[in-house]
């Protein structure tokens, strides 16, 4: 574990990866590299511990060794100190340690530190995750140095009869009726609207071509504001409404049902409250209709033709064939996904434990992060992003996160038990999918993602992803 020290604010420091220890007093809590809209949003969730799986380390070096430290780096930086007025290694030391003395610092706790706290750790047995949090820390040449950090843990706990909790496993065969939903669907994908040419009155099924041009009732006890415009009249032309569909607004489909080519009606429509079009919802329209055509919705043939054009099939039997291989990995991946939500969440059920408080705001920024990039990905704008409120929405990411987190502790300690591990072919090919998805070669992901700390990351999902395959295959049929 690293065990560098990085100066956060005065009184609190947080052992990091930097190799350096920065005496300012900026940024109290962890930072976070977003992308998404660089700083459109504010992280007010510094880190509460959990006290259920916290840990205290006091470490405490002897003057004597601090001082050795602190000679032995003053003298590396005066043999390579370059100071206008010297020679290259003739910099008297004094000069050296007031010039270089806050780098030397860092580099003394580097040098006593590292070593001190993993056997530290080693020594009460535990494993701790995210970065430890200095209280105290004091250093100075020729005096002892005191450390006190905090940190988190994942506890011990007892993972025995996992292998006896078992939740239903549906079956993952494609009924006849799924499939012919399916085909339903892809026909309805190739259908044409094609015009009557019997004369006849519209019914239900049929589509009716119409003009429409409607007004927008005023409520009797609504008065608008004064200098507020008038309602702008609602109109389409061409506009097709199917009678009877489920998408028509059924007062449309009662005035037009019956009715003929060339024929004008009138008819009142009133709007839910929660219709979708918000300028129509709960208001009342008087809308004047004129129906022009009377058409009907044809769906084709299931036939070697239509195979054809669905895509590369020559014949529907090789369509038939490709929807049912299709449907059967949908349906499976669906069902063990469903499967193996219900099955995390008995083990979890089963086995209580403390869950460290720095894996759950992790977690709650990855969900967080997810979905911020979905909603940039529908035109959301860093601007609007900056109007959301972000403590609510990681309030209702939380119960998600801890589940996430259980899980993920689960699923390692049962990776323990069953021996399972990851092979660097595994790796390989997990890096060879993402080079080709983040469009960069292969050894520049490697290195960037050593860099970032993501290769821990895909080596542990990879693991999580075997393990719960292996129980999800136990379950009984």
């Amino acid at each position: 574990m690293a065990a560098w020290i990085t100066a956060r604010a005065p009184g609190r420091y947080i052992l990091t990866a930097s190799g350096t220890l920065e005496s300012n007093s900026e940024a109290a809590e962890p930072q976070h590299n977003h992308d998404h809209a660089e700083e459109h949003h504010d992280h007010s969730h510094g880190p509460v511990l959990n006290p259920e799986c916290t840990r205290e380390l006091v470490i405490d070096v002897p003057a004597e060794e601090v001082s050795r430290a602190w000679a032995k780096v003053a003298a590396n930086y005066r043999k390579y100190a370059k100071i206008p007025g010297f020679r290259a290694g003739k910099v008297p030391e004094s000069v050296v340690r007031r010039r270089f003395g806050a780098e030397i610092r860092k580099e003394v706790i580097d040098t006593l530190l590292p070593e001190r706290f993993n056997k530290g750790v080693a020594d009460l047995g535990i494993r701790p995750v995210g970065q430890p949090r200095v209280t105290e820390l004091s250093v100075e040449d020729g005096t002892p140095l005191h450390v006190k950090a905090v940190f988190e843990f994942i506890p011990a706990f007892s993972i025995d009869g996992y292998k006896e909790v078992t939740v239903p496993k549906p079956s993952v065969e494609v009924t006849e009726e799924e499939f012919k939903q399916e085909l339903d669907h892809l026909r309805d994908s190739r259908a044409t609207i094609e015009p009557v040419e019997e004369e006849r009155a519209l019914a239900d099924g049929d589509w009716a071509q119409i003009s429409y041009k409607g007004v927008i009732q005023k409520d009797a006890a609504e008065s608008a504001p004064e200098g507020a415009e008038e309602a702008q009249p609602v109109s389409g032309e061409d506009t097709l409404v199917e009678i009877g569909g489920k998408d028509t607004v059924e007062a449309f489909t009662s005035a037009l049902r019956g009715a003929k080519p060339g024929q004008e009606l009138k008819a009142e429509v009133i709007y839910p409250a929660d219709y979708a079009e918000p300028k129509l919802a709960g208001k009342t329209v008087a809308y004047e209709v004129t129906v022009k055509a009377i058409k009907k919705r044809i769906l084709p043939e299931l036939n070697d033709e239509f195979a054809k054009e669905m895509g590369r099939y020559e014949s529907y039997a090789e369509l038939e064939n490709s929807v049912r291989e299709y449907l059967a990995n949908r349906k499976r991946r669906s069902v063990e996904s469903e499967t193996r939500d219900r099955l995390f969440a008995a083990l979890g059920q089963k086995f209580s434990f403390a869950v460290p408080e720095t894996l759950v705001q992790e977690q709650i920024d990855t969900r967080l992060e997810r979905g911020l990039r979905a909603l940039a990905a529908q035109g959301m704008s860093a601007e609007q992003m900056r109007q959301l409120n972000f403590a609510r929405l990681r309030a209702a990411q939380r119960d998600s996160a801890v589940a996430e987190v259980k899980t993920n502790i689960l699923l390692d300690r049962i990776a323990g038990e069953e021996n399972i591990t990851v092979s660097d072919d595994e790796m390989d090919k997990e890096l060879q999918i993402a080079a080709i998805q983040s469009r960069e070669p292969l050894d520049t992901l490697k290195v960037r993602l050593t860099k970032e700390g993501g290769l821990a990351r895909i080596r542990e999902q990879i693991g999580h992803e075997k393990t719960a395959s292996i129980l999800y295959q136990r379950l009984p049929a």
